[in-house]
């Protein structure tokens, strides 16, 4: 089973791949529903970024899923040209008439569907698989019983399903919230995220038009704040299904730590599935340190009607039980401050698994050592690139920091929130 997981930006790309994705979708202009994420992609670095993933057997697909207006047709026309000839593994487009025009423009690259598209249905993905679609990235309405009848109907079509991040509170996506009250069009990429707001609510005597508010708390209420999506515990149930050809992960513009946790967590499920050993509470630990809203479960094995709690009425964003304080560099042998790191606190190293780390007893700059199955690293002396000596550094500071001995690449460095 594939596992795809969010490019944001070219670091992103890498950190990914270095986690354990096998695929990574991200995209360039206004076309791709992330603008925000997209323009931190140019067309060179979009052009290398494709090249590097291919060198390591990785693929690379482009998120060309926005809703183009009439003006815009010609403009998506070239950019759908511009991104054939830089030789992507498939393009991610939502709409009939986007499909007919990648397949005219680009034939020898496969389209992929975006949920945006909301296929529920063997009828739905009968068409589209008509129309020249390989894959059909399903609605998050959809159900794995409901996907294991479109398999068994046309076994040639591959499936992929959202495992993880962000949910939408509109249906399919199909939101207008943003548009409405900001004029930033959601299904054009540049959703404001409305439904993250706090809201006041109010009702109104019709006879005596008096105004009362409505109150969840004395600060009012995310009425349409969804939960995030969290489908680690049933990642077995989904491989064993046999109609999942992709497990995705969301979170484009989200930080390089999520894409390197995420990945990395539901990398270690797939790979104990294959060893016997799942172990759900061991990935959910991990999960739990990333920023979240709270998790769900959708509606991949529940109906709309047989669950509840499903929306977090308190707050748009949760800290996660670790701060990240650090990032390892390309070259694996300094950091940069993502957080302030001190003299002999202790530090926890989240690497790519499988990784060769160097234990340290007596370094001049600190130590590494192992805990159980995890990596600590504490610091005797914080050294600077340019030999200057600090008692702590933050987040502030760009310095590059000197590290006891070399970790590997994109690692990250954590500390549980209450030691901060």
């Amino acid at each position: 089973m594939e596992l795809l997981s969010p490019a944001g930006d070219p670091l992103k790309l890498k950190i990914a791949i270095a986690f354990g994705a096998d695929a990574l979708y991200c995209g360039v202009s206004h076309f791709s529903l992330r603008t925000r994420s997209s323009k931190e992609f140019s067309i060179q670095e979009f052009d290398e970024g494709i090249k590097y993933a291919h060198s390591l057997g990785k693929k690379v697909y482009v998120a060309a899923n926005g809703f183009p207006f009439n003006t815009q047709i010609k403009l998506f026309e070239n950019h759908i040209a511009q991104m054939r000839d830089l030789n992507p593994d498939a393009f991610i487009v939502s709409s009939v008439g986007t499909v007919r025009l990648v397949k005219k423009i680009a034939p020898n690259i496969p389209i992929h569907l975006s949920t945006q598209a909301n296929v529920l249905n063997v009828l739905d993905a009968q068409a589209y698989f008509d129309l020249g679609v390989r894959r059909i990235i399903a609605a998050r309405e959809a159900s794995l019983k409901d996907l294991k009848a479109i398999k068994a109907t046309i076994p040639e079509i591959e499936l992929e399903v959202f495992v993880h991040g962000s949910m939408c509170f509109a249906y399919s996506g199909r939101c207008l919230i943003s548009s409405l009250q900001t004029g930033r069009v959601a299904n054009r990429g540049s959703c404001a995220n409305d439904c993250r707001f706090l809201y006041n609510i109010y009702v109104e005597n019709p006879e005596t038009k008096v105004l009362m508010k409505v109150e969840e708390n004395d600060e009012g209420s995310y009425i349409f704040n969804a939960k995030d999506l969290n489908l680690i515990a049933y990642i077995k149930r989904i491989v064993e299904s046999g109609a999942i050809d992709s497990i995705k992960i969301e979170g484009r513009t989200k930080s390089g730590y999520y894409a390197a946790c995420v990945t990395r967590a539901y990398r270690a499920a797939l790979n104990d599935i294959e060893r016997g050993c799942f172990d759900p509470s061991k990935y959910e630990a991990e999960l739990n340190t990333t920023k979240n809203r709270g998790f769900s479960d959708g509606f991949l094995f529940k109906r709309p009607y047989e669950k509840n709690g499903d929306q977090n009425l308190v707050t748009s964003q949760s800290d996660g039980t670790h701060q990240v304080v650090a990032m390892i560099d390309e070259n694996g042998e300094t950091l940069r401050a993502l957080g302030t790191i001190r003299v002999g606190e202790e530090l926890e190293i989240l690497a790519p698994l499988n990784a060769q780390i160097t234990l340290v007893d007596y370094g001049d700059r600190g130590v590494i050592y192992k805990q159980g199955d995890r990596y600590f690293l504490r610091f005797s002396q914080i050294i600077t690139a340019n030999n200057k000596a600090l008692e702590a550094i933050h987040s502030g500071n760009q310095n590059p920091v000197l590290l006891p001995a070399p970790l590997p690449p994109y690692s990250f460095l954590r500390k549980p929130i209450n030691a901060s």
